[in-house]
Formats: C-alpha cells, structure tokens, sequence
C-alpha cells in the first residue's frame, strides 16, 4: 500500500479524500442530526457546541445540511458518471465497429453535445418536474457524447490490430472478439473519462439545485443550501462557505483521482518512473 501511495500519489490522496467523504455521508444519521427540522426562534445563529455551522435561515442545522447534502451530491455524481459511462462505452464500441451505423450515431452525439448542458437538463426536467432519478438522467444524457467519442476513437485504433484480426480470422465470434480484446482496450481511458464526468455531474447538480430545478427544496442539497442562503451572506458566512467548501473538496477529490489514473495508464510516464 504505500509503494502504491509513493508511485501514485494523486490516485491515493483523491481516493482517499473521496473515501473519506462518501463514508461520512454513509454515516450521517450516527452523529449528524436532523437536516429538516426548523426552529425559528434559533434561526441565522452563529456557530456553536450544538450547532457547529450554526443556522440557517429557517433555524435549521447547517452541519447536517452539508453532510446530508453531500449524499446528494456524491450520489448524482457517482451515478450519473456511471450511466453516462454505460451508454457512452455501447455506443462508442457500436459506432467504433460498425461503419454502416457510425455515421448516425455520431451525428446524434454531435447534436447533443452542440446543445449547452445545463440547457438541455433544464428541458429534461421541465418534463417531468424535479427528482433524483430525472436529475440523473438530465446530467447523464449530455455527457454520454464525450464518452462515445473518446471510446469511439479507441475502437478505430483497436480493431486494425493485427491480434484482432488473427483472432477473426481464427473463427472467433464478433461478441466474443469484442470482449476479449477491444473492451479491456477502452477501459483505461473510460476510466478517466469517467471520472471527469463525475466531477461534472456534482457541479452540475449544484448549479441545478441552485436554479431551482434540481432536487427539491425539502431535500438538502449543495447547490439549493447555497441558493437559500445568499442573502445572508454578511449575517451568517457559514450558510454558504460550508456547502461551498465542500462542495470544492469533493470536485477536487475527484478531480485529482482522475488525474492519477491518466498518470497510471499513461506508458510514457511510467517509463519516467
């Protein structure tokens, strides 16, 4: 483990900030408090031994609102960079091995990525109206081009191989040829790819919620915390510095763990090492 840490140290520092985030929004029932109950009587109150952010503006515990929100957060991010990830890596195998279809597929990959990511979340959820599952999907549909293309692209380079071509002419299934040697090909940079679409995701969630069109207002959030409490900015700071903090730790975890990946994966850095 610490040869491990000592030759990839940004991959042990991210992952490891980003462990430790998720398994403190894991346990936020066990010392967290209630992220929901409202006092008015205690509300906008500067940070205390029971309160440790102190209020917000409706008397409720901004400590369990950030750490209630970081489940929000963590969640849409993880799944989203999952779904997208999905998606992009079926379609990009597709289009990257079948030419009759590549053409249509990266024609819809290039519609939606010309239309701004926020933009179309916003009409996705307009549809059905606010939730986790829609948001999901809003945040997960414009980032799937990124990932078709960049695995699209592997597969062109993959299957000229010449052991691709032994093993179809060796009587080798297309399924199976596809799974044995072009898949394992793609993995480490949908790797990467992915977790800078999970970085996205948690900034685009935050900036949903604080439109307004993200999760709704009962459901503490990063980005609605921020959105609520940016009037009082002067009278409690905390209100916005807590969720806004962590809400850069998180996008920096994530951010460095895929950059420790690209230095793994990346042949001429490991020959400098």
């Amino acid at each position: 483990m610490v040869r491990f840490a000592r030759r990839h140290p940004l991959i042990a520092f991210g992952g490891g900030l980003l462990g430790l985030l998720i398994v403190l929004a894991l346990a936020a029932p066990l010392y967290a408090g209630d992220p929901v109950n409202m006092d008015p009587f205690q509300r906008l109150k500067p940070s205390s031994s029971e309160m440790w952010f102190g209020t917000d503006n409706l008397g409720r515990d901004v400590f369990a609102r950030t750490i209630y929100g970081a489940r929000i957060s963590l969640m849409v991010g993880l799944l989203s960079g999952a779904c997208a990830a999905l998606f992009g890596l079926l379609l990009g195998i597709v289009a990257g091995y079948n030419r009759s279809i590549d053409g249509i597929i990266m024609r819809v990959m290039d519609g939606l990525m010309s239309i701004p990511t926020i933009l179309l979340a916003i009409a996705l959820i307009s549809l059905t109206g606010p939730g986790i599952g829609i948001l999901i999907v809003a945040i997960a549909v414009p980032e799937t081009p990124a990932v078709a293309r960049l695995v699209r692209s592997v597969v062109l380079s993959v299957r000229e191989r010449p052991y691709v071509e032994a093993a179809l002419c060796g009587g080798a299934r297309l399924p199976k040829v596809l799974w044995r040697h072009v898949l394992p090909s793609t993995i480490p940079a949908l790797m990467v790819q992915s977790a800078t679409v999970c970085a996205s995701a948690i900034m685009t969630e935050a900036a949903l919620s604080f439109l307004g069109v993200g999760v709704p207002p009962e459901i503490p959030s990063w980005g609605n915390m921020i959105a609520s409490s940016r009037l009082y900015l002067a009278i409690a700071p905390l209100t916005i510095f807590a969720p806004g903090i962590c809400l850069a730790i998180t996008v920096l975890a994530v951010n460095l763990l895929g950059d420790g990946l690209r230095d793994m994966f990346d042949p001429r850095v490991n020959r400098r090492r």
